[in-house]
């Protein structure tokens, strides 16, 4: 459906008729943004059509004698004395179930070729986010298949969670991951994944990976291509906010990531440099720091008066060579609760995926784990420091008593066990598993070359021997002292198997 009239159906019951239109013209027009004079009674995010141009506009800068129009489409017939009518209308964006499964651009209209989004429903764009009123403490976790998260940087429900590092050391196969197994999940939350300036090509093999795992049934994908408009890459992430809230509202759980909000930093530079805001740090404007604020404070856990529903955002920043201290990877970092810091040094040593546990952090922290990760995992954050400090000390001697050496082979193998192959996230329960194995199941007696085998044979003797073990994790969310001894079990006949002698009993 053209633009013009998928929006002239939200404007039912307002006058349009030439006596009650205002009426205005462009004086300038230069990259996607415009200056019109005239609209005297315009209001800040309104829309705007330009006349015989087949495109509308957003009002973004209010003057005494102008108003700045970012145009939302090609500016290719727009020229200087053209007409531009106010339409009255907040920009507001189609959202429901009917995007579910579709490919959209920042305006909402379908761009996977799959035909017309057939839906009543429309959100503003802008909204502000709930009071502290309003929501409730964030206590329920939303589990990303990935070890070393749920067990150390556990993320909630209505929680913010920052994924920062270098290009290409795994950032979108963080999120992607999280996306796909929230298939196992029993409240599955409704996905949007917000492309903010990446590439066509990059988007086409997320979408074609995330309909082979049978993702795409309940996720939507905003995208917003690098050869767009500034004002697609600004909005972007925006519009994936308001469509994650309908169904927050609703008393759903959804899950927004927003891949990366650098670009979007940079789109919102550029408009208010066209507009001649004053630059600040870097050429940013001042309201940088509200850009990404006033988006991320839209992530909560409603309270149950409001219906309980939550949304929970994972932006995405590019770091360059590692420095956390640039200007919009600090000011988002104070506005989430917490970051997943990916670093180039395990990476190199193909630690995947590359996560400095040292420096990631969750501020919601345990308050977001089941009772059975909490179980396991308490020790293990504990036990890969004591690691990390020995290894790095053992470089520089090799005069080492019994009990470091100990601890030096476990954290080697613990190591080993924490990495996970892009793509293939486990299910909470076989997370549990793993990670008892991993704290308390001796594994230092393991040869080496055996660990990559251990947890694939753990799970499989688990599945075929006691698969009562993985149903009483997932029914009761906690782990018995009787799941408990089978899975010690379970270890003792792998060791076995590996020949190794006076395996615990």
């Amino acid at each position: 459906m053209d633009i013009i009239e998928q929006f002239k159906k939200q404007l039912t019951g307002i006058d349009l008729t030439p006596e009650s239109e205002e009426i205005g013209e462009v004086v300038e027009v230069k990259d996607n943004v415009a200056k019109v004079s005239g609209l005297r009674g315009v209001g800040n995010f309104e829309l705007v059509e330009f006349e015989g141009a087949d495109t509308l506009g957003l009002v973004l800068n209010l003057e005494e004698h102008e108003v700045g129009v970012a145009i939302l489409g090609s500016d290719e017939k727009i020229r200087e004395g053209i007409i531009v009518k106010r339409t009255k209308r907040v920009f507001s964006l189609p959202v429901g179930e009917a995007l579910l499964g579709r490919v959209v651009d920042p305006l909402g209209r379908p761009i996977d070729g799959k035909g017309e989004i057939k839906t009543k429903t429309y959100l503003p764009l802008e909204r502000k986010g709930p009071s502290v009123i309003e929501r409730q403490p964030v206590n329920t976790p939303l589990h990303t298949g990935i070890k070393t998260i749920d067990a150390l940087i556990p993320i909630g429900r209505g929680q913010r969670e920052l994924i920062i590092g270098d290009r290409g050391l795994g950032k979108t196969a963080i999120a992607i991951d999280t996306i796909i197994n929230q298939k196992n999940e029993k409240n599955r939350p409704i996905c949007v994944y917000v492309a903010c300036g990446q590439k066509k090509s990059k988007v086409q093999r997320l979408v074609s990976t995330l309909e082979k795992a049978g993702a795409m049934e309940y996720t939507i994908v905003v995208c917003a291509f690098p050869d767009d408009p500034a004002s697609f890459v600004y909005l972007a992430p925006f519009t994936g906010a308001t469509m994650g809230e309908y169904f927050r509202d609703k008393g759903q759980d959804a899950l927004a990531v927003y891949d990366d909000i650098t670009r979007q930093a940079w789109a919102w530079r550029e408009i208010s440099l066209i507009l001649r805001r004053p630059p600040g740090r870097e050429a940013y404007p001042g309201d940088v720091f509200y850009l990404h604020s006033r988006l991320l404070e839209r992530a909560a856990r409603l309270s149950e008066e409001k219906g309980g529903g939550s949304l929970t955002a994972l932006p995405i920043i590019e770091t360059q060579a590692g420095d956390v201290s640039g200007y919009i990877p600090t000011n988002v970092i104070s506005i989430t609760d917490g970051q997943i810091f990916l670093d180039a040094i395990p990476f190199k040593k193909e630690q995947k995926p590359a996560i400095n546990i040292g420096t990631s952090v969750s501020r919601v922290g345990s308050t977001a784990q089941m009772k059975a990760t909490k179980k396991v995992s308490g020790r293990l954050k504990l036990d890969l420091a004591q690691f990390q400090e020995l290894e790095r000390f053992s470089e520089f001697t090799e005069e080492l008593d019994s009990q470091t050496k100990l601890t030096i082979e476990k954290g080697k193998r613990m190591r080993l066990m924490l990495r996970q192959t892009d793509l293939f996230p486990l299910s909470i329960e076989r997370e549990v598993v793993v990670l008892y194995a991993c704290v308390n199941g001796k594994i230092e007696e393991i040869p080496m070359e055996r660990i990559a085998n251990f947890e694939e044979d753990l799970l499989k003797e688990i599945e075929i021997s006691c698969p009562e073990v993985f149903k009483s994790i997932q029914e009761t969310r906690d782990l018995s002292e009787d799941a408990t001894n089978k899975i010690a079990e379970a270890i003792r006949k792998i060791k076995i198997s590996y020949g190794i002698k006076g395996s615990q009993k």
